[in-house]
């Protein structure tokens, strides 16, 4: 991955585990989720938690709290889009309805972003991941600067 302009917090061990975002990384596609994940722990302290689906994501809500949500659209069993509903619902807890939730999409054709914010969702990124926009993406929605 290129070296990005933006930087560890920190740098020495990007402040401790305490410290470090909860991520939580829902997709189906084993491929996806590897890259995704080997992206985002080059962020320094980020190490994303994993889901294959919705159901699945809303179980691990209930059970930890997270401060950003990288959400795959399409997924059997429960889809990112009624996975995003259900939380802004309340349905995985109360203190996580404002989280952040991205899309990450193969759909990439004119309307999908609309319908992604229409459901719930805060932003969009499309597949094949774009290592540099991840990383913007997580810098955005945690308000910090991660390595990448």
């Amino acid at each position: 991955m290129p070296q990005s302009s933006t930087s560890l917090v920190g740098s020495e061990t990007a402040a401790t585990n305490a410290a470090s975002p909860q991520v939580l990384l829902v997709d189906d596609t084993e491929s996806n989720t590897l890259v995704a994940k080997a992206i985002l722990k080059r962020c320094g302290s980020v190490v994303p938690d994993t889901a294959e689906n919705g159901l699945e994501a809303l179980e691990k809500l209930r059970k930890r709290r997270y401060h950003l949500i990288f959400m795959d659209c399409m997924m059997p069993e429960m889809d990112g889009y009624e996975a995003t509903r259900a939380i802004r619902d309340g349905e995985a807890g109360t203190e996580h309805m404002d989280v952040p939730i991205v899309a990450l999409t193969a759909n990439a054709m004119q309307g999908d972003r609309e319908i992604c914010l229409a459901s719930g969702m805060s932003d969009y990124l499309t597949k094949p991941i774009d290592p540099r926009l991840l990383v913007e993406s997580l810098n955005a929605w945690l308000g910090r600067k991660h390595g990448g």
